[in-house]
């Protein structure tokens, strides 16, 4: 990746498509999951499209996001669901395969990495 380069990761990657396309091999994943599955209402394309929403907004996209469902707040979105390590390690597996697929430039890929492990140790809350 250049580093001179001033475009957000959201225009690096093509655009909001592949925030859509990135979700949706993620809940491919969740959607065969033991773990992860019951945590999620029978539906999941509201949440595959909140979660593409709300990356593409993170990183530099339309803020259709945050003027749709107001400041992410992701801890307290997800307050009510018992995140523990396996939890948290399951979605960072899923999310993680998903983004291999996408086959990014290594620089962008580590960066999202980066972010996801933070976001998912953030939303662990309760000890298993």
């Amino acid at each position: 990746m250049d580093t001179n380069d001033d475009r957000t990761l959201y225009e690096l990657v093509g655009g909001m498509s592949w925030f859509h396309e990135l979700c949706e091999r993620f809940y491919c994943r969740v959607a065969d999951d033991e773990v992860l599955r019951p945590l999620y209402p029978d539906d999941l394309e509201p949440s595959r499209y909140w979660l593409a929403l709300f990356l593409a907004q993170y990183w530099g996209g339309p803020t259709d996001y945050s003027e749709n469902r107001g400041h992410p707040r992701l801890r307290m979105r997800h307050a009510h669901f018992r995140v523990g390590a396996v939890e948290r390690d399951r979605w960072y597996e899923h999310m993680t395969a998903a983004l291999a697929e996408s086959r990014l430039d290594a620089a962008l890929q580590k960066q999202m990495l980066e972010y996801f492990s933070m976001a998912a140790n953030h939303l662990v809350n309760t000890a298993d």
